[in-house]
């Protein structure tokens, strides 16, 4: 079975092994080039020495003979400790030792074979074993007054604190590249998770999987959808689009092309200029009555193009006709649309722009949120049309700035009965519509809806903020046509009084802490 890695797997995997081999690679390269920088740093420096001590007076009339071997041995040892060397040796001609860290060797022949270039006088370098062990050694030829050589000095250092010198050297590098494989590893972790942060946790298969679906949402939805950028040039049509332009004799493939060769008329043009939104514009397009929205696509503030749909008005109007009756459910879904369309319009955009990242955090939060409200009202209402159409009454509010809350001890079981669930449609749908236009002129747009069930009752507690009832109305507000608002009005609390009836239900109302309170009993038992 192949395994699955996800993209922060990859990420890291990626970097790391990245890092790895710069690292190591890096390492292996510099690590020869300390070893052999130390160990030309550590001979230069012997060398260095031995020139001072090939050019001291004592040295020099030693060989002569005219200073004692002590005198020599005295200096060379003071010598050595004070240039931390491990020995210093001067020799005479024949490579004799006229001084040795061990003075019972003074007076033998030098063990190791490599002086006899310097008797030549000759300077360098040399690695062998003598009576100290394996070192490093620089031979430097001593000169007399005359310019005649008369010695060699030799100055050592033990090829264990060569080794040393250079391990200690190697082993700050290898310290810094452990640093560099943590940091890459904590960048690598930091890289990965910025990435899926930015991504809201998806993984890219599942993007490519939401953006298809997107495009089939794109395709299937019965406006002709044309997208703009800021030049004019269309970026994005879906197929009822195409279709559209077909039927006004557009034959080529009108992507990328100037949207007012083939729209004359839009007001696409002036809607990227200016911004605002145009909405339900009735335009007569090859003989068609159309209704057309315009929108401005912004992104981060900025306008990069516009969008417009557009719907046969006769089909609206048909639409509408076989609707009529079920008010309610228009305001509803209309909403609901409203919002779903302006999101598609952000959707369109960002794909038109390939800003896939974007794409991604906006898709993930409104999917997001969405979710959250359908699973709080879903858990407390169990009835599917009726929570469905609290969720649309939710979008409503949105649309009109109102804060709306389903209170949290709500409770309602499955209604069995489609009259009964059409009733409670329409009692809910007229109290939150009664309270929307209740606070629509205040500063304070609060709405409360409680729904419960116990005891056989259903009971529904509709609260608003709004300025409450006039007094002198009383129970006259139930009657048709009564309303503090403008004429056609004075009906949704109406249409409520006569579902009670049918259900055999109560409704009564209070003022209480600034707040206006229906409330209605339902026996469901007694009806169901």
């Amino acid at each position: 079975m192949r395994i699955k890695f996800t993209l922060k797997t990859k990420i890291i995997f990626l970097v790391l092994s990245v890092v790895a081999i710069i690292l190591i690679v890096t390492s292996l390269l510099i690590s020869r080039s300390i070893a052999y920088e130390v160990k030309d740093s550590i001979g230069r420096q012997a060398l260095s020495i031995a020139r001072i001590i090939a050019h001291s007076p004592i040295v020099i009339e030693g060989l002569a003979g005219k200073r004692d071997i002590p005198e020599i041995q005295h200096y060379a040892n003071d010598a050595k400790l004070m240039a931390n060397v491990q020995f210093i040796v001067v020799l005479d001609m024949n490579g004799i030792r006229l001084s040795h860290p061990l003075p019972s060797l003074i007076g033998q022949h030098l063990v190791g074979g490599d002086e006899l270039e310097a008797l030549k006088g000759n300077e360098y370098l040399s690695e062998a074993v003598g009576t100290m062990g394996y070192s490093l050694r620089a031979f430097t030829p001593v000169y007399g007054p005359d310019g005649k050589q008369i010695g060699v000095v030799l100055v050592g250092i033990l090829m264990k604190y060569v080794h040393d010198a250079v391990t200690k050297a190697q082993m700050i590098l290898f310290l810094t590249m452990l640093i560099g494989m943590i940091i890459g590893i904590l960048g690598a972790l930091y890289l990965a998770r910025d990435i899926k942060a930015t991504l809201h946790g998806l993984e890219p298969e599942v993007i490519a999987k939401k953006l298809e679906e997107r495009n089939v949402i794109l395709q299937s939805v019965r406006e002709a959808i044309i997208a703009i950028d800021i030049s004019g040039r269309i970026t994005l049509i879906n197929e009822e689009g195409s279709r559209l332009l077909r039927f006004s004799g557009v034959t080529t493939d009108p992507l990328g092309r100037h949207i007012t060769e083939f729209i004359p008329s839009t007001r696409l043009i002036e809607v990227v200029k200016t911004g605002n939104l145009e909405l339900n514009q009735e335009v007569n397009f090859f003989g068609s009555s159309i209704l057309v929205n315009n929108v401005p696509l912004v992104v981060d503030g900025i306008i990069v193009g516009a969008v417009a749909t557009f719907r046969d008005k006769t089909e609206v109007k048909q639409l509408a006709e076989e609707l009529t009756g079920v008010r309610d459910y228009v305001d509803a879904l209309r909403a609901q649309s409203h919002e779903f369309m302006n999101q598609l319009h952000v959707i369109l955009g960002l794909v038109q722009l390939e800003n896939y990242d974007l794409l991604a955090s906006y898709i993930h939060r409104i999917a997001g949120e969405h979710q959250a409200e359908v699973t709080y009202v879903g858990r407390r209402i169990r009835n599917p049309v009726i929570a469905g159409f609290i969720l649309s009454k939710l979008s409503m509010a949105r649309e009109k700035n109102i804060t709306i809350k389903l209170h949290e001890d709500s409770f309602l079981p499955e209604v069995n009965n489609e009259e009964i669930t059409h009733e409670l449609v329409t009692i809910i749908g007229n109290l939150v519509e009664n309270a929307f236009d209740s606070v629509l002129q205040n500063p304070k747009k609060e709405v409360e809806l409680f729904i419960n069930y116990n005891a056989n009752l259903i009971s529904i507690e509709v609260s608003d903020s709004g300025c409450g009832i006039n007094p002198e109305l009383g129970e006259h507000i139930y009657n048709f046509g009564v309303s503090t608002k403008s004429a056609q009005r004075g009906i949704g609390l109406h249409l409520v009084k006569l579902s009670l009836g049918r259900l055999n239900g109560n409704i009564d109302y209070v003022r209480k802490n600034g707040r206006t309170i229906f409330k209605v009993l339902i026996p469901y038992e007694s009806v169901g």
